[in-house]
């Protein structure tokens, strides 16, 4: 009789027991990641380059000779930037549960990563001194100076074309794409 009871007891717990583990696995208690282990898992993307715009344009500088005259410079250009975010700087505070399966992150704002002049695309279309001074020799840092307001003119035409808000939108679809192989669904608060 004793054997009765303890098969009826065991066949109990087994029965309870596949229920609890069907509730869970269903519910997706197994599923749940703590904070630290979600953050974990998106820094090492690191600096997530999401988007790279490449911009041509032709930059002209124009400077003042001692004691008259003045020298100029037209080049044009062809550069490159990349933008996106950083998830170095991401912490435990931009990871919040907001039930089981879905979780709310507080996303880096982003930013440009990286702005060069593709060397093979960049030349210098026209250059040279006012004809009554020729003289004056051509300044080796002229050239310099037009390549440096060129990276700066293709930095800006970049932000004013929207590449900061296209890098949001590419880092929140790879951060989302990364947490659903994990089972987890991603909405994103912030700017």
């Amino acid at each position: 009789m004793k054997w009765k009871v303890a098969v009826a007891v065991s066949l109990v717990i087994a029965i309870v027991s596949l229920v609890v583990a069907f509730l869970a696995l269903h519910r997706g208690f197994f599923k749940r990641f703590d904070t630290p282990a979600i953050v974990m898992q998106i820094k090492p993307l690191d600096q997530l380059s999401t988007v790279r715009y490449s911009i041509q344009r032709v930059v002209g500088v124009r400077e003042q000779k001692d004691p008259i005259g003045e020298e100029s410079l037209l080049l044009m250009v062809q550069g490159e930037v990349v933008a996106g975010i950083n998830l170095d700087e991401l912490n435990q505070t931009d990871v919040t549960y907001l039930n089981a399966n879905t979780v709310a992150i507080h996303l880096p704002e982003p930013k440009i990563l990286e702005e060069f002049l593709d060397e093979k695309n960049t030349k210098i279309w026209d250059r040279h001194i006012t004809w009554w001074t020729p003289w004056v020799p051509y300044d080796p840092e002229l050239e310099h100076k037009a390549r440096l307001s060129a990276v700066e003119e293709i930095r800006s035409v970049a932000i004013s074309e929207g590449i900061l808000g296209q890098a949001r939108k590419n880092a929140e679809i790879a951060v989302r794409t990364l947490l659903s192989s994990l089972g987890l669904q991603a909405t994103f608060t912030g700017s």
